[in-house]
């Protein structure tokens, strides 16, 4: 989940034509915690997805949605948690 998140965080960011430090500006987040979430190591709260949504015009709900990426890691059958 972290890495999807950092994946479509990076998709969305650079899609916005955003660098980690622009968008640290607009979110009040230092850029270092932007490049964790990123990279998939960060584990952002739902305050913080909501915040990084608001900065990219998109919703929380697109940060964590699977991207095609995703898709293709994951097993066709429904996995059991």
């Amino acid at each position: 989940m972290r890495r999807l998140v950092g994946r479509n965080l990076r998709r969305f960011r650079a899609a916005a034509g955003l660098t980690q430090e622009q968008l640290s500006a607009r979110t009040g987040f230092p850029q270092q915690h932007i490049s964790e979430i990123e990279r998939g190591h960060g584990n952002p709260t739902v305050l913080t997805l909501y915040e990084i949504g608001l900065a990219l015009g998109v919703t929380p709900v697109d940060l964590v949605s699977p991207d095609q990426e995703a898709e293709r890691e994951s097993p066709p059958a429904v996995r059991k948690f």
